[in-house]
């Protein structure tokens, strides 16, 4: 939408943005969802094995084609040599570690040399959700959790399962199988797809139509001044340069909420996402937790919250294997095989890299805050029974509303490097380097400089 006055663009809001971002985030995806259904109904007649997961390869390979066409061929060639490395090594007990080795090499090629980088950074995706099946089920195997090497046809089912090929989420090959089993349609299951289906689409709306013009149209902070400002996008002041940038982050924020609940959509219409405890049934996938993140309690609680299966898998599969070596080295091995799994971008290297540093700081100078002073001021919530004395005094809750203002300022900050110009620099690695350094220049470092008086203060306390 172009630059209007206010009322001008209140009249225009719901034809020219509103209207179009629906209509286009159905167009773009109602195949997939169709597909979704059909392959559920397929699982509920009792078919073989063998034939179920045959049903879901085909449904994966032609959601892969209707979205990447050829270039889809990438992921194949991802697939087939995780699998070639599974059977060929199939009396070792280390397939976890070698296998996240190799993964991370053909995505470094793909990215550096096997085809264009805006091909490739579309498929980023669901290179990312293949990797983390195959390692993850490498990881089982050596632990016990599955007991044999499956069928080419049973990983091929897992790697394909269509609920996740294209916007995730990660779901372990036990959870997989078990979607395979074909659950009888409910109300709850309904209910569940619709709500999620509904969300991603505002969403998606507040992404696009309601964040981008946050502050010169739905809250005016400064008037017409920031109004005018943006129209020559040449903004000097202090304030109004973390306004644009609290801006960014929150479409940044919302397209990944999108995301989220589309994934949570199409997981549940394929049959998965449900947990059952002895005849307690439920479709209780979720993604994201957007209020976590918006209103936090902590860095911590934010990247937890951000995409919940992949932290699981992070934490499970990265992060203990790596605890042997210390906490922080475990932290930053973590987070460098999350930056490693999306991809080789400056901006987003950067920002993870960052977020390994802050949640580390955070974590042990509020755990050391919480030992001297006896309160539930910890990075996470404490349990109703912890031991701490001081639990809801005024100045227990000023702390945790500090460090909660502190994450918003991390996450406006981080977020800043996120915007609609990044899109078009995909090609251009010095581009992006340059922006995400103009932009955290812009903000004075703040991010990184309170980070480091964070830790010092921690280190004199300690």
């Amino acid at each position: 939408m172009g630059v209007f006055s206010r009322q001008k663009f209140f009249q225009e809001l719901a034809h020219g943005c509103l209207l179009p971002t629906a209509q286009q985030g159905l167009e773009q995806v109602w195949q997939l969802l169709v597909i979704c259904l059909l392959c559920r109904l397929i699982w509920m007649f009792g078919l073989p094995s063998f034939v179920k997961h045959l049903v879901t390869v085909a449904g994966g390979f032609y959601t892969l084609y209707l979205f990447f066409e050829l270039h889809m061929i990438w992921v194949v060639l991802l697939s087939l040599l995780c699998y070639l490395f599974l059977f060929l090594c199939r009396h070792s007990t280390i397939r976890g570690t070698f296998l996240s080795i190799t993964v991370l090499i053909y995505l470094l090629l793909g990215e550096l040399h096997m085809m264009d980088t805006t091909n490739w950074h579309k498929m980023r995706g669901s290179q990312m959700v293949v990797a983390m099946k195959a390692i993850s089920l490498a990881f089982d195997l050596d632990r016990g959790v599955v007991t044999s090497v499956p069928s080419p046809i049973e990983f091929m089912g897992y790697i394909y399962f269509v609920g996740t090929v294209i916007f995730g989420p990660w779901i372990s090959f036990n959870s997989y199988k078990e979607a395979l089993e074909g659950r009888k349609l409910s109300l709850s299951w309904l209910l569940k797809v619709s709500v999620s289906w509904v969300k991603s689409q505002v969403c998606l709306v507040i992404s696009n139509c309601v964040a981008p013009y946050l502050f010169p149209y739905f809250i005016p902070v400064y008037g017409d001044k920031l109004l005018r400002s943006k129209k020559r996008r040449k903004i000097r002041a202090t304030p109004a340069k973390w306004l644009l940038a609290y801006e960014n982050t929150l479409s940044f924020h919302f397209s990944n909420y999108f995301v989220g609940y589309l994934s949570e959509t199409t997981t549940t219409l394929a049959g998965a996402g449900f947990t059952e405890e002895k005849d307690n049934f439920k479709w209780d996938m979720t993604v994201s937790k957007p209020l976590n993140i918006e209103f936090p309690r902590s860095m911590v609680e934010v990247v937890t919250s951000w995409n919940l299966p992949m932290s699981r898998f992070l934490h499970t599969y990265v992060f203990k294997s790596a605890l042997k070596f210390g906490t922080f080295s475990a932290i930053m091995v973590t987070y460098t095989a999350s930056a490693l799994l999306h991809g080789l971008s400056f901006h987003l290297g950067a920002v993870l890299i960052s977020l390994g540093f802050i949640t580390y700081v955070e974590h042990v100078l509020r755990k050391r805050l919480a030992a001297i002073f006896n309160a539930c001021i910890l990075s996470k919530k404490c349990l109703p029974n912890c031991t701490h004395q001081n639990k809801k005094g005024l100045w227990v809750y000023m702390i945790n509303i500090a460090f909660s203002a502190l994450a918003i300022l991390h996450l406006t900050y981080l977020g800043s490097v996120f915007n609609s110009s990044v899109d078009f620099m995909e090609e251009d690695e010095d581009n992006i380097t340059h922006h995400t350094i103009q932009k955290w220049s812009e903000l004075s470092w703040t991010s990184h400089w309170v980070t480091f008086g964070c830790w010092i203060l921690y280190r004199l306390i300690l």
